[in-house]
């Protein structure tokens, strides 16, 4: 990591904390399409963000340049750093009243990074990049084609992490226009006072990732076909570079849904954990553990995206969760999806989203229907202040509390038979045995992902 750049300054600042940064490498078609994602979205938006990028070198702007001038027009200010080619300070979208250029010295480190900071009160995104040094790519050697030059960082949706990148971002622009860090210094104050609760709609910017993402995945097949000289290797590493930003996509999503919970921001991590360990309870096999583990940390995106019912062909005669459609653009998330969606179905046949019945019901489904509910009877217990002269229940007591809530709404809401398993999971819990409850690697999220990903689960009628 290049001492003085961005990027190490944001993982100094991060490093033995309690939330390193979560990196990973990218290929270039990867950060292209990933980076015209989140740009794409301030053209739907009303945001007027400050857009701070760096290019690297002037003439990679300019490729972007004309569609540089369209997002100008909904920003509030537009920041490019990149090395001065010839043309960089003459295209039209580089006159603009709120673009500013900054052209960095060769050997300032920033000049190797591939940043996109969006700053604004209803959407923040970023990416935060480095290229691979010479000496890094190994004994393979420098790659010979331009999309399978490699990039070392991260990205998120995170708004703090997003604030404290841009603010470096600032500073490090101070030491070449101290007016534009003022100016910008401003406009971030501004930002940071007008954040509300009211935020755009992450979901459909999650949905235009993975659709930029499955695009660039269909040209990469084309390229394969048209360029025969791309070895085998590298087009297998570029297309799972791909799978797995669109995993990550959800996966970052998830987590920052988790991180505006109060009360516990590892309720994700929590179901996921109780999910797979009574799946290991009923003896299911590792590929279906991995699902369970998977729709656990996902299962909080439906209301997130969206909980309007609509028809569509999920099994016989079964409606959709129209948010779930963002999860079932991936081929490998479509039985999560299903998972996902009917796990508010009730054994008695009377929930939704189809009035599913006991067997009928897939059982991930109910599995995770049950932990779900069983996780937030313990999350209301914790919120739930006792009186003055009340002792407050032990972990134990809560335990037992949750279990009974649930074994109430047995043969109604839930199965019995998971209704005894999770008896034995508390009974266990009380008795010491640990869960181990840990947020995903997030920039490795590819190891949630086996060849059962992509067969859709039967509902039986």
């Amino acid at each position: 990591m290049l001492k003085g750049s961005i990027l190490q300054k944001l993982d100094t600042a991060h490093r033995g904390g309690k939330r390193p940064l979560n990196f990973g490498v990218y290929y270039k078609n990867t950060l292209i399409a990933l980076c015209h994602a989140l740009e794409d979205f301030i053209l739907e938006s009303d945001s007027a963000p400050v857009m701070i990028t760096a290019f690297q070198q002037g003439k990679w702007y300019l490729q972007e340049a004309d569609r540089y001038g369209d997002i100008a027009q909904k920003s509030a200010h537009v920041v490019i750093m990149a090395t001065r080619d010839t043309g960089f300070v003459e295209h039209p979208t580089s006159q603009r009243s709120n673009v500013d250029l900054v052209s960095l010295e060769p050997s300032d480190p920033v000049a190797q990074e591939w940043h996109l900071m969006i700053l604004s009160p209803k959407y923040t995104a970023m990416v935060l990049c480095q290229e691979l040094s010479e000496s890094d790519y190994g004994a393979q050697g420098q790659p010979e084609h331009d999309i399978e030059r490699k990039f070392y960082g991260f990205w998120t949706f995170e708004p703090n992490m997003v604030l404290e990148a841009v603010e470096m971002a600032i500073a490090h622009i101070g030491s070449y226009n101290q007016d534009l860090e003022k100016a910008l210094t401003a406009q971030v104050q501004q930002i940071t006072a007008a954040v509300t609760e009211e935020q755009d709609d992450l979901g459909v910017v999650v949905h235009r990732v993975v659709d930029y993402l499955q695009d660039s995945q269909k040209h990469l097949s084309e390229l394969e076909q048209t360029n025969p000289n791309t070895s085998d290797f590298y087009q297998q590493a570029l297309d799972e570079n791909l799978i797995s930003n669109e995993m990550q996509a959800f996966l970052r999503m998830a987590q920052l849904i988790d991180q505006a919970n109060a009360v516990n921001p590892m309720v994700a991590a929590e179901v996921a954990a109780l999910s797979e360990a009574m799946g290991q309870l009923l003896d299911l096999p590792a590929w279906q553990l991995k699902r369970l583990r998977l729709a656990g940390l996902l299962h909080g995106l439906v209301p997130s995206l969206g909980t309007e019912i609509i028809s569509g062909d999920d099994g016989p005669s079964c409606p959709l969760v129209s948010g779930v459609q963002a999860l079932r653009a991936m081929p490998q998330l479509r039985a999560i999806a299903q998972i996902i969606t009917h796990q508010t179905e009730r054994w008695d046949g009377t929930g939704i989203p189809a009035e599913l019945a006991y067997d009928a019901i897939p059982l991930e489904s109910r599995i995770l229907g049950l932990i779900t509910e069983f996780q937030r009877h313990i999350n209301q217990q914790r919120i739930s202040p006792a009186g003055e002269d009340t002792v407050a229940p032990s972990h134990e007591e809560n335990l037992s509390q949750a279990l009974a809530e649930c074994q109430a709404l047995s043969g109604k809401a839930f199965d019995p038979k998971l209704i005894d398993a999770l008896g034995l999971m508390v009974m266990g819990m009380q008795q010491g045995m640990n869960l181990q409850a840990t947020q995903p690697k997030i920039a490795s999220g590819m190891w949630l992902i086996d060849s059962h990903m992509e067969e859709e689960l039967k509902i039986k009628n």
